[in-house]
């Protein structure tokens, strides 16, 4: 029975993955990494030693969703379930919004901002103890909320279209056209600020996210008016599976109907999250750490050239 319940788990894990993960597993490892490249001088030599881990490590918060039952709620705040104005009536402060909607409203209806807030201070409290091992889990599953925050779809409660008849668009936005399109996006974003109060960054992302989620689901809808609907999915082999996905053509169409906001969102995702790494540490008291030595090569030219190296492989692994 043991057996049969963990193999019924790896398979619902196993066939929901590509549909249900923030911006997919492909997205959020390039976001962490290329985060990496906005620290100053002083601390990118220990984030540099330790780039695999933050890439692959990336993705952790989201496997634990199917381990962790608060996991979830970490992810998202469907901010439109508080009224017409959610930004003016929500308290910024945990206390506060528990004390006006009670915490299991809360939770019902997602956490991260205020979850982002609770990783950043564990990173601080890392950063003083000089715990590498959690100085890096901590920088990883911070930029995946950080990089969650970001999506418009995990500020509603239409998170998947699913009350306006355009189901399967999270996916759509957040994976399919970052796995097609973000080879050619900038990820030179220049180098990380100091944030002085990570819960105003955090409400203040969420409210930029949401304030997209018009153009997401309009743009949708005029493009399916206007496409027949066998030309607007497409099947594609993912190992050993045949998947309906966005066709590419109709994929391109909603991509540049979207004017550059998913590059967007990804580009401030990558600034946000290396901006909260370098205030953890600067709250820490800049703490030395192994591996803070120069470079040899300026670090723009080494996100070049390892973004022209990403490009040749992503052209020898198109779908």
């Amino acid at each position: 029975m043991k057996n049969r319940t963990l193999l019924l788990l790896f398979l619902c894990f196993s066939i929901s993955a590509n549909s249900i993960f923030p911006w997919g597993f492909f997205a959020h490892k390039r976001i962490n990494k290329y985060a990496v490249f906005t620290l100053p001088e002083e601390l990118i030599g220990f984030y540099k030693k330790n780039i695999e881990y933050i890439e692959e490590h990336s993705v952790d918060a989201d496997k634990r969703r199917y381990a962790v039952k608060e996991e979830a709620p970490r992810h998202y705040i469907d901010i439109d379930y508080y009224g017409e104005h959610p930004f003016d009536s929500m308290p910024r402060k945990w206390n506060d919004a528990v004390d006006k909607y009670s915490e299991d409203t809360l939770q019902a209806y997602g956490i991260l901002p205020w979850h982002i807030q609770i990783i950043y201070k564990r990173l601080v409290y890392a950063f003083i103890a000089k715990d590498s091992d959690k100085i890096l889990k901590y920088s990883a599953d911070l930029g995946h909320y950080v990089a969650d925050a970001h999506v418009p779809l995990h500020t509603t409660l239409n998170y998947d279209g699913q009350f306006t008849g355009q189901k399967g668009i999270h996916a759509f936005w957040e994976s399919r056209l970052p796995e097609l399109f973000s080879e050619n996006y900038d990820y030179l974003v220049g180098t990380a600020q100091y944030e002085y109060s990570v819960l105003d960054f955090a409400w203040e992302t969420v409210e930029t996210s949401h304030n997209a989620l018009d153009s997401v689901f309009s743009f949708d809808n005029i493009l399916s008016e206007t496409y027949e609907k066998d030309k607007q999915y497409s099947y594609e082999k993912r190992g050993t599976k045949t998947i309906n996905v966005r066709s590419e053509e109709y994929s391109d169409a909603y991509h540049n109907m979207l004017s550059g906001m998913v590059e967007r969102r990804m580009r401030k995702s990558i600034t946000s999250i290396g901006n909260l790494w370098y205030s953890a540490w600067v709250d820490a008291g800049q703490p030395i750490l192994d591996g803070m030595q120069n470079s040899e090569a300026p670090f723009t030219e080494e996100i070049k050239i390892d973004h022209k190296i990403t490009k040749k492989d992503a052209r020898g692994h198109q779908h």
